[in-house]
């Protein structure tokens, strides 16, 4: 037996066995961490179909039914959210996958559910006011098939089949008739004002109606 040799001192198999669990999690750590990239890749660079595929299980993303996804960045104050009846007041930016922006608002707009895109409206439906979403919108909840162009440049602004991705705040909202009143009362009033005819169904010098 050789002298300068140093024995190895005997190892509890406890501790062998813990060493394997240690070595076997890190390797499934690692493998999971591979996978995850190269679907990201994947996603990044693949069809509509695969990006959605692996967006929908990100953290806080929700699919609903039809196949919109979305996810809070901000809650809103809860409680009740527009329908196809109100008007709704929101600040908005939606852009490509690419990151190309397509569209923004300059300052709060109003809009109504029926007059957007599916996706968009189910979105705005979702949403109590205050409320700020990101939303991924796959082509048939979007312009499908159809090219936008837009009528200023003349330069197509979103590709057939394209998937668009919005980010969306909600400002207020409130039922359309009442906003059409509102109009209706701020007419009479400046017709008054100016010593215009009386609107028609209105007596002269009476007040507006109230809402």
């Amino acid at each position: 037996m050789s002298i300068t040799a140093v024995p190895i001192q005997p190892v509890k198999r406890g501790y062998v066995v813990w060493l394997w669990i240690g070595i076997a999690a890190a390797l499934v750590i690692a493998m999971a961490l591979a996978w995850k990239g190269t679907a990201g890749v994947v996603a990044e660079t693949g069809t509509n179909a695969q990006f959605l595929a692996y967006n929908a299980g990100q953290p806080a993303v929700v699919e609903t039914d039809s196949g919109l996804q979305y996810q809070v960045l901000e809650a809103g104050k809860g409680g009740a959210t527009p329908g196809d009846d109100d008007l709704v007041l929101v600040n908005y930016s939606g852009k490509l996958r690419d990151g190309r922006v397509f569209d923004e608002s300059r300052q709060p707009t109003p809009m109504s559910p029926k007059s957007v895109v599916p996706g968009f409206a189910e979105a705005l439906k979702l949403m109590p006011k205050g409320a700020k979403y990101r939303v991924w919108m796959k082509p048939d909840l979007a312009y499908g098939a159809e090219a936008r162009i837009d009528p200023q440049t003349g330069e197509e602004a979103i590709p057939a089949d394209a998937l668009l991705i919005f980010d969306i705040e909600m400002v207020d909202f409130m039922p359309e008739a009442v906003v059409r009143q509102m109009q209706m009362q701020q007419m009479m009033q400046m017709q008054q004002g100016q010593g215009g005819a009386p609107v028609q169904g209105v007596p002269e010098g009476a007040a507006p109606p109230q809402p």
